[in-house]
Formats: C-alpha cells, sequence, structure tokens
C-alpha cells in the first residue's frame, strides 16, 4: 500500500515535470526549472524508502529525501520573490542558498555524526518500512530555517505585494501562497493520513508542481516586454542584430540575416567595418555613438530586377543593448513598415495627375537643394583665402580618381556610391562656415591654436550636412557626405583628424578625397605658398602613399595623373 502509494506520487511527480518541459519557455524563471527537478528527485527518495531492505539503503533513501527538505522550499521563495517583482541582493540568495547547503551537509552526516540525527534504526513491521530516529541539533536548526528564512519570508513578500504592488496579479500571489503554506503543513504533520505510515509531505511536493504549472502557464503573459516583442518576432516583423561597444557581432534573428546577407556571413566577435557590404550597418551604430539621439533610419530592400512593387521598408532603431540594468553594447531593430509605406503609395495613385506635380514640385525641390548646397559651398570658399576655384577642382579630380578606379576593378564600387562620392566632394569643406575669419583668412601659416580651431572644421561640416540632409530619402548620399566631410583629413597612418582613424576605418570616399584636395593643395597657389609643379605634387603624393594616403589607392592615382595634370594645365592656362 505505501510503496503503491510513493510509486505513484514519484510517476506522476515526472508526469509534471515532463508537462512542464513541453510548455518550458526561455523567459521562464530559473526557480521552476529547479522545483521541477527536486521533486521527483524528493519522491524518488520517499519511494526508495518504502522499497527498501537494509538500514543502509533507508538511510540513503532519506538522504534523498532531504535533498527536497533542504532546498525545495528556497527555491519556491526565490520565484516568490521574482514573481513579486522584490529585488534580492545577491549576497542574500548566496547566504540563503549557503545556510541551505550547511543543513544539507549534515543530512549527508547520518549514519556517521550524530548532528542531524543522533541515533537511527530500521525495522521492517507488517511489511512497512519504519525508520526510527532520535533527532540532533542540526534537524532542530533545520525547522528554524525552513519556518524562519524560508516560510515566513515567502509569506511576508506575498502579503507585502499584495498590499503595496498592484502591478502584481492578484491571481498570481494566490497561486504562489499554495505551494508555500502546503509544503511546510506537510513538513510539520499538520496534513497527515491517520492511522498511516504515509508521510504527505510528497503530496504536499505534488501540489508544489500542479501550482506552478498553473503559474508557468500564465506567467508570461503579464510579462509584457517578453510577449509582446515574442509576438513581433514569431510573425516575422522583427529583425535584430547585436554588437558590443566595440562593433564585434555578437548575433542576429534570421529576420536581420535575410534583409542584411551580410550578417550570414559575418562571424560571431568579428569586428564590423566600413567596407563596402559592412557600409550601412557601420553607418547606424557609428551614427548612434557619436549622437545617440540620432537612431531612427530607413532601410529599404529592393524586388528583384528593380520591382519596386516588392520592395520592403523596414524602420531601423538603435538602442543600447543592456544586460541587466548594465550597457553591454547596440541593439539594431528593424520594423517591417512596407504596408504603412505601400498604403500611402496606394493613396497616391488615386490621382495621377496629382502625383505628377508633387512628383515635379519635388524634382524642383530636389534642385534647388543641391543648389542650396553648392550656393553654401561656394560662399565658405568666397571666405577662404585659398584660390578661388577650389570646389571645382577638387570635385573633378575626385570624378577622375574614381573613373580610374572603376577601371582598375579592383574595389567593386557601385554606380550608386560613384555618383554619391562626385555629389559629395563640393560639400567636404562646408564646416568652415563655422571657423572664425580672422583664422580662415589670416595671410599666412597659423599657429598650433589656430590650427585646432580650422581642424574643427571636418567634425562641424558631417553635422552641418547631417542637419540639411536629416530628412532626405536618399540615405546612401546623406552618408556619403558626412563620411566625406568628417573624414578626409584622416591619414592612413591614424595621425589625422578629428578622431585619428587609421587605415580601413577611414571610409573609402573620405580616402578618395584626401587625394583630390591634397593634389589640388598642392598645385594650386595659396597666399603661404606658389603652386608647386606637377612632378613635385607627384613626388610628394606618391611618398604619402601608406602613410597618409591609401596605399591601395596608388595604382588608382598612378593611371589618373596624366588626366589630372591635364585638366589642371588647361585650368592655369585659363587663370
Amino acid at each position: 500500500m505505501v510503496s503503491l502509494f510513493y510509486g505513484s506520487v514519484f510517476a506522476v511527480s515526472l508526469i509534471c515535470a515532463a508537462i512542464y518541459i513541453f510548455m518550458w519557455h526561455k523567459h521562464f524563471d530559473v526557480n521552476f526549472t529547479l522545483i521541477f527537478t527536486l521533486v521527483p528527485i524528493s519522491c524518488l527518495g520517499y519511494l526508495l524508502l518504502s522499497l527498501t531492505e537494509t538500514l543502509d539503503g533507508a538511510v540513503l533513501a532519506q538522504k534523498i529525501v532531504y535533498i527536497g527538505g533542504s532546498f525545495l522550499q528556497l527555491f519556491i521563495v526565490f520565484s516568490i520573490f521574482n514573481l513579486c517583482q522584490i529585488h534580492l541582493p545577491n549576497w542574500l540568495r548566496s547566504l540563503m542558498f549557503s545556510v541551505c547547503a550547511v543543513v544539507y551537509a549534515s543530512v549527508l552526516t547520518i549514519g556517521y555524526k550524530d548532528y542531524f540525527y543522533r541515533e537511527v534504526s530500521f525495522a521492517i513491521v507488517d511489511g512497512n518500512r519504519i525508520l526510527t530516529r532520535e533527532y540532533g541539533f542540526m534537524h532542530t536548526v533545520f525547522y528554524i530555517v525552513l519556518c524562519a528564512m524560508v516560510f515566513l519570508t515567502g509569506v511576508i513578500a506575498i502579503l507585502y505585494s499584495w498590499i503595496k504592488k498592484k502591478d502584481v496579479p492578484r491571481r498570481l500571489l494566490v497561486l504562489l501562497m499554495i505551494p508555500d503554506v502546503v509544503c511546510v503543513m506537510t513538513y510539520f504533520g499538520f496534513i497527515k493520513i491517520l492511522g498511516s505510515n504515509i508521510d504527505l509531505v510528497s503530496l504536499g511536493y505534488i501540489i508544489a508542481e500542479f501550482t506552478y504549472l498553473l503559474i508557468a502557464h500564465r506567467v508570461n503573459l503579464y510579462d509584457v516586454s517578453n510577449t509582446v516583442i515574442d509576438s513581433y518576432v514569431q510573425e516575422q516583423k522583427v529583425g535584430y542584430a547585436s554588437f558590443d561597444f566595440d562593433l564585434r557581432y555578437l548575433g542576429s534573428n534570421d529576420v536581420a540575416k535575410k534583409l542584411m546577407p551580410e550578417l550570414a556571413e559575418v562571424a560571431v566577435d568579428e569586428k564590423f567595418t566600413n567596407k563596402p557590404l559592412q557600409r550601412r550597418m557601420c553607418h547606424f551604430l557609428n551614427s548612434f555613438k557619436q549622437s545617440p539621439e540620432n537612431n531612427e533610419f530607413v532601410y529599404t530592400v529592393h524586388g528583384a530586377d528593380g520591382n519596386e512593387e516588392e520592395d520592403r521598408i523596414y524602420n531601423v532603431n538603435v538602442n543600447f543593448l543592456y544586460d541587466g540594468k548594465r550597457k553591454r553594447g547596440y541593439l539594431v531593430t528593424f520594423m517591417d513598415d512596407t504596408a504603412n509605406k505601400k498604403y500611402i503609395r496606394l493613396l497616391d495613385t488615386y490621382n495621377e495627375k496629382l502625383q505628377n506635380d508633387v512628383e515635379d514640385k519635388t524634382r524642383y525641390i530636389v534642385e534647388m537643394h543641391d543648389n542650396l548646397i553648392m550656393s553654401l559651398a561656394m560662399m565658405v570658399e568666397s571666405r577662404d583665402n585659398s584660390t578661388g576655384g577650389h570646389i571645382k577642382r577638387t570635385s573633378e579630380g575626385v570624378r577622375i580618381l574614381i573613373d580610374e578606379i572603376v577601371k582598375e576593378g579592383v574595389l567593386a564600387l557601385s554606380p550608386e556610391f560613384c555618383k554619391d562620392v562626385i555629389k559629395a566632394a563640393p560639400m567636404h569643406d562646408l564646416g568652415k562656415i563655422a571657423v572664425d575669419d580672422a583664422v580662415l583668412k589670416k595671410p599666412g601659416r597659423f599657429t598650433d591654436e589656430e590650427y585646432e580651431k580650422m581642424k574643427t572644421h571636418a567634425a562641424e561640416g558631417a553635422r552641418v550636412i547631417h542637419e540639411i540632409l536629416l530628412h532626405t530619402d536618399d540615405e546612401s548620399f546623406k552618408i556619403v557626405a558626412e563620411n566625406v566631410a568628417h573624414y578626409h583629413h584622416e591619414r592612413w597612418d591614424g595621425s589625422g583628424y578629428p578622431e585619428k582613424r587609421k587605415g580601413e576605418q577611414i571610409p573609402l570616399e573620405a580616402r578618395i578625397m584626401a587625394i583630390a584636395d591634397v593634389y589640388d593643395a598642392l598645385v594650386s597657389k595659396r597666399v603661404y605658398k606658389e603652386a608647386f609643379d606637377f612632378e613635385k605634387a607627384d613626388r610628394i603624393i606618391m611618398e604619402g602613399m601608406g602613410t597618409q594616403f591609401d596605399p591601395g589607392l596608388r595604382s588608382a592615382y598612378e593611371k589618373a595623373r596624366p588626366r589630372l595634370e591635364e585638366y589642371y594645365g588647361k585650368e592655369q592656362d585659363t587663370d
């Protein structure tokens, strides 16, 4: 009879554990798992105790039983604090666990020392296994720990939450009270079957398992942040990728990998750079890194063969990646906004004439916008003491260099990128608008202090361009224009400004701009120098390959040199 009861209890405990495994969710409290692990172990101990034939077997079974007795109630209390959203300091958790561990260590001395049981004997009477015990002082400690440190602590936490914490569900608090109370009542024999040798503690454990299955079924519904995220991810509407503060890739979901195939090609812990395939993600991260409030972007995935109907449009958000309360890196999320965008487009089609008018107006605004930027660049140039035409000449220099780079075919530059760099070239010195006339128009070389003021034009130029192009739909041009202004004074060896970037940390467009900018400065007249001849200018540029300039552009420059000299020769003849 007794062994049948304990066998049934053990079987039910395993079934409950199996149901929990089937229900398991990554957001479950780890204490749930520990509870569903300890209950079958303790129930197994009771079953073994009902079947043993020897004292040693009975002692071993009792030690297995006390695994639950020593730790199960502790994990129930930990789960209560977590579900009641009451922070229990880690040191206090560790202390409580250590006390329970000491108690269980004393249990393991049964049969060797008198700490937990002073004496223990075993007999089989009428088929019933009877373990007679004389308790030691650690058994009293066990009861004290069970009552004061574990049971009362859990009850107080539940009652406090009922009174003070309106955001903790009342149904959940009622459910939490059941295992906390029932287990303790069975420990002290408040619930028992008269005239039976059956210990109902095991039944209390089963009641605890049933209760926690109900809690597990409901608990995630109360966690709004996790349920919302899971719902969006399940519907394939959200992509996310994470990076540490050094822009090392940490991971992403399948949605993000489909949107940005380069994520599938990058190894975890590999650092993202300004390589062509990683350029867009680096722009998102660097923009947020420089200005956390600048965390919203638009990303378009074009359909096959340029079919706009198949385009997918995503809102991109960059935020800090948190580990608890600690910032550990960056989280990039992609939210599909295609339906909204296409709905807007559908509304536009109801009036074709209006659509055409809008396009005409938009084209006019874009042209006016471009002219405004060019006028602003020319206004800045007019304030500078360098000879006129710098914008025009450097733009042509960039065009010639890019033409040779494309002909070489070593770097895979898209037509869009080439167009953007040439279009952005006139904007590279826009930041000089913020430099004082006293510095900008000084007829001679700068002092160290003046030079420091002049160097601010690079970062200031990026800021001005960012503001001008803030609401542009041409995200790729915005990235290139900001990079050209920001980094065209960086040097390959890392000794440039404003951020002392080195090597491929410098965007390619800025490395191209640097050669065109310096070449023009060398072969043009300045207030502090005469124009250098082409041979001297070429010698200086070549000596700078690998220190000031990207050595990978050496070949393209060498091939571009005849065309540059021809162009500047005509310009000088015109002057």
